[in-house]
Order: structure tokens, then sequence, then C-alpha cells
């Protein structure tokens, strides 16, 4: 590849085919495809793939289609699942484009979904391969656990509410850690909730059975319910035992029938990522998604918080909260995705998702062989999935809502909760963890008393404890 040093000293691309794309829009009258694509090194094909994706979403957003299309086939060209953690990424991507083109034609979207089935199963052993290849979990898990143990400690009676009981290895972790309790272990009764029986049914059956090996007294009343569906008076709360309450990535489900509390981006903003792109796009040299996102090289792109999110609170969570405060919990634990995918626009909301799936791939490809049939799995029918209800969908079809710490805070704050600090002891356990996956990329940090899972220096999820402030 030739470069020019220009007069400053810096170097920029000058004989490219990255280039040539940049300065240039996808038109249907450049043909496709073009020869010279499958041609390109992998650090050109990365950036390409991403200017790809972002002009593919500019036309979809503005109703192009065959714009659009054509751009796909591009993408098509270039992407693969198979492939480095950008072309897997852009495969879901494109993917996820395409089916949001397919719901702006109701008939043929129905067509061609009308035998598709989503199995339990499926989605037990998907969450079960994200538990095993990734830490986030665990640590989330190890993390609530013992902010849950320090908050009942002493108690006699002690009931936990999990929002998500899909899997049963937190709370086998928490029966374990109360039969070493000097003073003996308390009686337990979990209320668990889901949507599928069949997961309850697993999940009461391996926590019975752990808490009859060590003798613990134990109750587990399973709650078949969507959250959004969900009786309070079904949890069946009781005078004098200590309630603790744990939701691991569930409450950002709740904002989706808020579509009306989300803001505009400001029509100054219209033209500006797209403008800064073909600039940014001169400059990236890199050779792995990691790398690009460690150098800030899309640094820009992302909106400001100003012009994305939604309003920090919303009716349903409102209620929600309130509920679930009324209830006087010892303690809440809130694990949620570090990243703001609930932007009012689609483009907002891709620009947040390439950040964040970056680094999830990103990790996956420097953890797991490439040719891992789970980690496949993990990222077809989870992070897929995912970037299909943030990229393809829109009202109260989008469940993938997942926004940033600051906005849990301004939410649970004013619904009456307080911060709880949580405990060194706990991030010490986290960063234990972290160290027998023999990977120097995953990393935990405190912030204001939460904690941060990062990869390297990308935030990915969060974990923060509340409490009552009538408690205070």
């Amino acid at each position: 590849m030739t470069k020019m040093v220009q007069d400053d000293g810096s170097s920029s691309v000058t004989s490219s085919p990255l280039q040539f794309f940049s300065l240039m829009s996808i038109s249907p009258n450049l043909g496709s495809p073009y020869p010279w694509l499958r041609e390109l090194k992998s650090e050109e094909r990365g950036l390409f793939l991403i200017q790809l994706l972002l002009s593919c979403a500019n036309h979809v957003a503005a109703g192009s289609l065959e714009n659009a299309n054509l751009c796909l086939e591009q993408i098509s060209i270039l992407a693969s699942s198979e492939g480095d953690s950008m072309q897997r990424m852009s495969a879901y991507f494109m993917e996820a484009l395409g089916e949001r083109i397919l719901k702006s034609l109701p008939g043929l979207y129905k067509a061609i979904n009308s035998t598709k089935i989503s199995l339990v199963s499926e989605q037990i052993l998907i969450r079960k391969l994200f538990f095993e290849l990734c830490p986030f979990l665990k640590l989330a898990f190890v993390i609530s656990n013992q902010a849950i143990l320090e908050a009942i400690e002493g108690e006699k009676m002690v009931h936990i509410i999990d929002l998500n009981s899909a899997e049963p290895a937190q709370w086998i972790a928490l029966l374990q850690a109360l039969s070493a309790r000097p003073e003996g272990p308390p009686h337990l009764r979990i209320t668990g909730i889901h949507e599928q029986k069949e997961v309850l049914e697993q999940t009461a059956l391996k926590l019975t059975e752990e808490a009859e090996k060590l003798d613990i007294p134990f109750q587990f009343n399973p709650i078949v319910s969507k959250l959004e569906n969900l009786g309070l008076e079904s949890l069946r709360v009781k005078t004098g035992e200590a309630l603790a309450i744990s939701s691991v990535l569930q409450l950002h489900t709740l904002l989706a029938s808020d579509e009306d509390s989300l803001r505009k981006t400001p029509p100054s903003s219209k033209n500006s990522n797209s403008v800064h792109l073909q600039r940014v796009v001169l400059q990236m040299n890199q050779s792995t998604l990691g790398e690009l996102l460690e150098k800030d090289v899309i640094n820009g792109l992302s909106p400001s918080p100003d012009s994305t999110s939604s309003a920090p609170f919303s009716a349903r969570m409102e209620g929600f909260l309130a509920s679930l405060w009324g209830l006087s919990p010892k303690i809440m634990v809130v694990a949620e995705q570090e990243s703001n995918h609930n932007g009012a626009t689609l483009m907002e909301r891709l620009l947040e998702a390439l950040y964040f799936y970056a680094a999830l791939f990103d990790c996956l490809e420097s953890t797991v062989s490439r040719t891992s049939i789970d980690r496949m799995k993990v990222e077809k029918m989870l992070f897929g999935e995912e970037i299909k209800s943030i990229i393809a969908c829109e009202g109260a079809e989008r469940r993938e809502r997942h926004e940033k710490l600051e906005k849990w805070v301004q939410r649970l704050d004013l619904a009456g909760f307080g911060r709880m600090p949580l405990s060194y002891y706990g991030l010490l356990q986290g960063r234990r963890l972290l160290q027998s996956y023999g990977c120097e990329g995953y990393k935990i940090k405190e912030e204001n008393g939460c904690f941060v899972i990062c990869w390297h220096d990308r935030a990915l999820f969060s974990v923060s404890a509340w409490r009552c402030r009538r408690y205070d």
C-alpha cells in the first residue's frame, strides 16, 4: 500500500481501495461485487466492514432499500461466521440489518419466519455455554452472593427473589457459603421467576438436592411469568424474613413498553457521523478489532450522552421499582450490560452496539479456539439474537434495551433506593476468579462503590448493590 507523507509529517493512505470507498457514497451505479474486495488485507477488510455496516444502516434508516441491498451484498463477501472477530461480528450485524429490511415487508417476513421455533432446551444450553466460556456471569454471581451474605449476616430466616432463575450455579454457591456460617445456616427460601416452567423445574431440582446434601432448611417457590407480568403478591414475602433481590441482566427488559420516553436525536447531528467516518477510515490501520477499540479509532462516532437513550425513568419501570421498594429488601443487587443500546435511532444503537459486541467477540477470539462449536453457538444464538433485537426491532419487540450504570443509578435513586458500596472482599474474590482464566484482558474495577467488568479498558457489565433508604 502506498502512503504519502503530509506537510505535518503524518502519513495517509493514497492508493488503496479503502480510500476510494471512503471518499464516495455507496451507489448501485458502482457495480457489485467489486473484484478487489476479496484481496483486502485483514486490517483493510475490518475498516471496510465498519464503513459498509454504517453506510447500510444509513440507507436502511432513510428507506433506500436498493442501496442498502448493495451494501449487504458487499458485506456478505467480506463477513463470515467462521472468520476473524470483525468478520464474525459483521456477519451478525448484516443479518440484523437484513431482518430489519424484511420487517418493512411484513407479509414476506412472516412467510419466511412462519416455522421458526425457539426451543427451551436451546436457550438453557446457550446460557450455560456463555456462563462457561466467559467470566461475566460468574463474576456477577460471585459479587452478588458476597453482597447478599454480608447483608443477611446473622439472619435466621432469609428469602431471596431471583428475577431470572435460569442458572442454579449462583445459588448452589450461596448454599455452600451459608452452610459454613459459624452460627449455622438460616432457613432459606428462594423465589425463582422465569417464563419457562422447564427452566424452573431444573433449577428447583438442583437446589433442593444441594440443600439436602448440606442439611440446610430450604424451599423453592417457582413463578412462571415474564417480568413485566409479575404479580408481586405471588412472591409471598413474609414478616420477619430478611429479603434479598437479585437481578442479573433483567431490569432493562422492562423498558420495552416505554417507547414514547425515548429522546430524539437533534437534527444538527444528522450527518456528523458520516463525515467523521470518512476522516477516521483513512487513519485506521490496526490488525485486530481489539486494537481498533483500544486506540479509540472510531472515537467520535458514538453519539453524545445528550442525544441518546431513554429518559431516566419510565412508567413501567417506575411502578416495578416502587413495588420492589415496598417489599423492604435488605439488599437488591443489580447487574446490567454497561452500554447504551436504547437510543432513539437506528444509527445511535448501531454505533454503541459495534463497540460493545466488538469487545465480546474479541474476548472470545482471544480465549476460545476459532474452531470451537460452543463459541459459534454463543455468538450466533446469544450475541447474534441480541444484535437482532437492538438493530432489527422496534417498540415492545425490542427487549434488549441495555443502558449504562449512570442511568440505573438515577432510576434506583428516584425509586427510593440508596446505594450500598460493594465490599473490597467482593472485589478480591472477583479478581481471583479472573486470574483463574489466565487471560490479562479481563479486568474488574471499582467505581463509586459499584464494580465494572471490562475487556481491557472497555467496560462491558456493571454490578451495583442497593437498599431501601428506610433502613438508613
